[in-house]
Formats: structure tokens, sequence, C-alpha cells
């Protein structure tokens, strides 16, 4: 079995849980939790596009009014009377403006076979694109986790969910959305997100994943 390149491995986990937490509400606790200098700093271990990407998604909000950046959060994702880019994957897989679709009864399902439980106290839908980057967080912690421990069994098996989910799920449609996010946002912030989200899954995607 192949060695695991820990610095990527460990990349990648951080890449997903930044990239998740900058699609809920912007927080000035970005700036001050020095997010984007870490996100960079992942994504160095990387690809030298990510970490250009996360260097200008960090500048973007240091240039940008958290006001600002409140406003078009509203108007990308939540509107009223409806969201510019919705967040949710059910949108864009079904080409329909509603969400809990089959595609989102089939998600929860591979949560639970995960293990992945949603907070009871969270609002938003189980295909909403944090969560689900949220999820990609979990799959590539258990995978790096399996390989640590030499199962080659358990990596089979992540890597089988890894792959279904981004197959059918956040792979699928992220490409679409982060073009809307793209074509509508008024902000630098919300483009440049888009941008680094989607090539960042799109490399998952494309990964090949040892066995």
């Amino acid at each position: 079995m192949p060695e695991l390149d820990l610095e990527q491995a460990t990349a990648r986990e951080d890449l997903c849980r930044f990239l998740a937490a900058c699609h809920y509400e912007p927080d000035a606790a970005f700036a001050e939790e020095k997010v984007f200098d870490s996100m960079a700093a992942a994504a160095r271990r990387l690809d030298p596009q990510l970490e250009a990407g996360a260097r200008r998604l960090g500048e973007a909000f240091a240039a940008q009014d958290l006001q600002e950046l409140l406003v078009d959060y509203t108007r990308l994702f939540l509107g009223p009377p409806s969201p510019l880019a919705a967040p949710y994957g059910s949108v864009w897989l079904t080409g329909e403006n509603a969400v809990m679709q089959e595609s989102t009864v089939a998600l929860q399902g591979l949560y639970g076979e995960a293990g992945f439980e949603l907070d009871e106290d969270l609002a938003e839908m189980p295909d909403h694109v944090a969560v689900e980057l949220e999820f990609l967080y979990l799959l590539t912690f258990k995978q790096n986790e399996a390989w640590r421990a030499g199962d080659e069994v358990a990596i089979g098996a992540w890597n089988q969910l890894h792959g279904l989910f981004l197959r059918d799920h956040l792979g699928a449609w992220i490409g679409r959305f982060a073009a809307a996010v793209r074509d509508r946002a008024q902000t630098s912030f919300y483009r440049e997100l888009a941008d680094l989200t989607a090539r960042f899954v799109q490399a998952e995607s494309a990964r090949r994943q040892p066995r």
C-alpha cells in the first residue's frame, strides 16, 4: 500500500472546512481568526492555483465592507423573493426551484451510512452547499484515518462513499451553482468563493483514489 502524503491529506480536510464556513453568513471573525491565511496555507500544499484563489478570496474579504457582503449573501442565497443562486443541490440536480427532492432523500441516506449527523439546531437543508462541504470533510477525514491505520477494508469503503457522493451529489451540481454565483454576485468575494469552491470540488472529483 503506498504511503499517504500527510500534508496533503490534512490540507484537503482543512479546505473542506474553510470553504464550508465561507458559505454561511459572513462574519468579522473570519479576519480575526485569520481564516484566509490558514486557507491559503492549506491550498499551498495542494495546488498553486488553489493557493492563488485562496489569497484572492482573503484580499476580497479584507477589501469589502461587511455590510455589503451581508447584502450580497442575502441576495444570492436567501432572497426575497427567491435566492439568485440557490445553495441547494436539489435545485440544480432537478432544474426545479424546489427543495427536499428525491436527491435530498438519497443524500440523507449517504449521511446515515457515513454516520454524519446534522445538528438539530441547524436551520439549513441537508443539501445546502455548506453542509455538503462539511460532509466532504468527514469523508476525507475518514479516508485519511483509515490510511493511517492501514485498514484496507475501511479505505475501500470510504473511497467508495467519497466517489459516490461527488458523482451523484456535490460534484454533479457545484459547477452550475458556482457559475450562477459568479454571474449574479455584486462582490468580488463571492465570485472568488465560487471559483475556488468549484475548482477544489472538481479536483476532488478527478482525484484518483488509491486502493
